[in-house]
């Protein structure tokens, strides 16, 4: 979740200017990088609690100071230290103290798995000194939502008073889940909509591969990504499948006017969060709340922030996020960039993507999106399951990233080592979600205890 805004922009005088924020993400191929984010469970080490914020051992907000002595430099919130930034990279709370990092844009998988492991390096070794422990995956595996740390955040309360109106879900999304996306370029238009096109559609299958939170309060959810089950209640104004997308028309302007619809939550003015929550960004853009004229016009800063609280399964901002993946172990965090540039960075694997699903329908795509977060690979898909579509999934990210050739320092090795994790789960057909349920059913004798042990980091 971002840190608090810096800048506030230029006063908004047209939608044009909304539009040509959205467009000056585009870069010549030579340009595109990859901006990989992943967030992970903190839990005390003595008794396997979600750690809160405050606490002289045990916390988050002395993780977040510990990591001060690796270079990072924090970012306070009324006084307590919220994110912490270096460089291009920052580390940011989720509102139930998930861990994220959201890492600098990087030129190869190499360079962004490097990052992950450095970040991983320095957390571990503050978190040994703190007796705190980290867990990748998609969704808490015993906690209660009022057992949850709620973080000192302005927006997170803002978030958490408005989510309830919207969805039955919302609350434990913010508090109890963990994700891994990557965000990726486009250099024109035309190249931004084939590449949302064929990245929303196969977004279901990524969270299929990658599903890993079985569990509820200790016990099996029914669900073998129990993650992607909390968005299709949190929020129908701002989350899922935008069948728009696939419609003639789809582009910048189109995206924005969907965007100008979806409710506000916050405005951020000298310092402080202002509640907004449910108003339309299209009549505070027109002047037309006369209750918030003391906050000035809107700004391209406010619009930033805006974009930043839509929640569809691929987001654009200045460039696309990936968003369907659960959390998982460290070399599930390299993998789920390496199949999306590897989908999408490769001209040839880019229309073998868009190939495979040019004549889905809306309803397939609909019927994906409620049946994967329960089956995962079983789910049906026409004549056969997602597996099949997973397995032609990683084979064109496989050839993608050949294509590329980029090659780690050494010179002797490409990218295509970081789809094996995936590679192993579609030749298996048995995700990491089922693979924890076999062992809770087994040498786990019902309980959930030794995750935390057998799948720390």
């Amino acid at each position: 979740m971002s840190a608090p805004p810096t800048s506030r922009g230029e006063p908004i005088a047209s939608k044009r200017q909304l539009v040509d924020w959205i467009a000056s993400g585009e870069k010549p191929k030579a340009q595109w990088r990859i901006g990989t984010e992943h967030e992970k469970f903190l839990f005390t080490l003595a008794d396997h609690r979600p750690l809160p914020y405050e606490g002289q051992k045990a916390s988050v907000r002395a993780m977040i100071e510990g990591l001060v002595r690796f270079g990072w430099n924090p970012v306070e919130e009324n006084g307590k230290p919220i994110a912490l930034l270096k460089g291009l990279c920052s580390v940011t709370l989720e509102p139930g103290g998930q861990f994220e990092l959201s890492g600098a844009p990087l030129d190869n998988i190499h360079q962004t798995c490097d990052e992950t492991n450095q970040h991983l390096v320095e957390c571990k070794t503050v978190a040994a000194e703190l007796g705190v422990g980290m867990l990748g995956m998609g969704f808490a595996p015993e906690w209660r939502r009022d057992e949850m740390h709620w973080m000192p955040k302005g927006r997170t309360k803002i978030m958490r008073e408005y989510m309830p109106k919207r969805g039955r879900l919302g609350l434990d999304m913010m508090v109890r889940t963990c994700t891994v996306q990557v965000n990726l370029d486009f250099a024109s238009e035309a190249d931004m909509v084939k590449k949302y096109r064929a990245s929303l559609a196969l977004q279901p299958v990524a969270t299929a591969i990658f599903a890993s939170s079985p569990f509820l309060e200790g016990k099996p959810s029914g669900y073998l990504s129990y993650r992607s089950q909390m968005w299709t209640d949190t929020d129908p104004d701002r989350c899922g499948l935008i069948p728009f997308v696939f419609e003639p028309g789809m582009g910048y302007e189109r995206y924005a006017d969907w965007l100008l619809d979806v409710p506000m939550y916050f405005l951020y003015r000298d310092g402080k969060y202002i509640d907004v929550a449910g108003r339309s960004f299209r009549k505070f853009m027109a002047g037309e709340y006369k209750d918030l004229a003391a906050a000035g016009p809107a700004t391209t800063g406010d619009w930033a922030d805006h974009v930043t609280t839509a929640f569809p399964e691929v987001r654009l901002k200045k460039y696309l996020e990936m968003r369907g993946a659960d959390g998982g172990p460290w070399n599930r965090l390299c993998a789920l960039p390496a199949l999306f540039v590897g989908l999408l960075y490769d001209d040839a694997a880019l229309d073998a993507a868009s190939q495979l699903v040019k004549d889905w329908t809306i309803d397939e795509m609909q019927a994906l999106r409620r049946d994967v977060p329960r089956l995962a690979l079983k789910a049906p898909f026409r004549k056969g399951t997602v597996l099949d579509v997973a397995r032609e999934m990683v084979a064109i990210a496989r050839k993608g990233l050949a294509a590329r050739a980029r090659f780690n320092r050494m010179g002797d090795g490409d990218e295509t080592h970081f789809l094996n994790p995936l590679q192993q789960i579609v030749d298996s057909g048995i995700t990491p979600a089922e693979r924890k349920l076999a062992r809770f059913h087994g040498e786990w004798g019902g309980s959930v205890k030794p995750i935390y042990d057998e799948f720390a980091y």
